[in-house]
């Protein structure tokens, strides 16, 4: 069963619940995609002029998705970034694929890393599939983004980063304690980042 509501007032939060709203704030999908972007522009480059280009691809995947949903919560679409109802994700999802879409258009023509190119496209495929699942199910997107930044940096680094699923499962905990999504919802949303990463990286 999906749960319908979620707890927001502080005050009503327990020990465990206040400790998934740190988490899910602070692993919230925009944290996640900045340092992981810049970590994969650094190895894609091989050095410092990688970093630019991560930070764009952080900001298309990102900071401009999560800057829109900042302006419609504050136009009252929203209650909050985390839009409990499913129905409603559909334009997010569209902003997103536009928003990498464009990025990508940006590093080609920029000559960026391939590294940096591959990961906007595994992304961008990520986002298509949430977006169809979205409209029948609602799978976990911040459980998405945790895993697939994490398989694509052990991809490009090493498969010591593989560790930081520990940050994936927490993720996921917080959404589930928190009444946002079931287990199976970010079970799915996990398997479908490291799937779509594992995926792109093979071609």
């Amino acid at each position: 069963m999906t749960p319908s509501t979620s707890v927001d007032p502080v005050e009503d939060l327990t020990r465990a619940q206040f400790v998934a709203r740190g988490v899910t704030d602070v692993l919230q999908p925009r944290n996640v995609i900045l340092v992981g972007m810049l970590g994969i522009g650094l190895a894609a480059a091989g050095d410092w002029t990688g970093l630019p280009w991560g930070l764009l691809a952080a900001l298309c995947a990102g900071l401009i998705p999560a800057g829109y949903i900042e302006w419609e919560r504050k136009r009252g679409t929203w209650g909050d970034r985390h839009v409990v109802d499913r129905t409603k994700r559909a334009p997010i999802f569209l902003v997103i694929l536009g928003s990498i879409g464009a990025g990508t258009v940006v590093m080609v023509l920029g000559g960026a890393p391939t590294g940096i190119l591959v990961t906007m496209q595994a992304l961008w495929a990520m986002t298509v599939i949430l977006l169809l699942v979205n409209t029948v199910w609602k799978i976990s997107v911040d459980s998405a983004v945790a895993s697939a930044i994490v398989a694509l940096l052990a991809a490009v680094h090493s498969p010591w980063w593989l560790l930081a699923y520990a940050m994936t499962i927490a993720v996921c905990w917080s959404r589930v304690v928190l009444g946002y999504h079931t287990v199976a919802q970010t079970i799915a949303g996990a398997g479908l980042g490291a799937a779509t990463a594992s995926a792109f990286l093979l071609v």
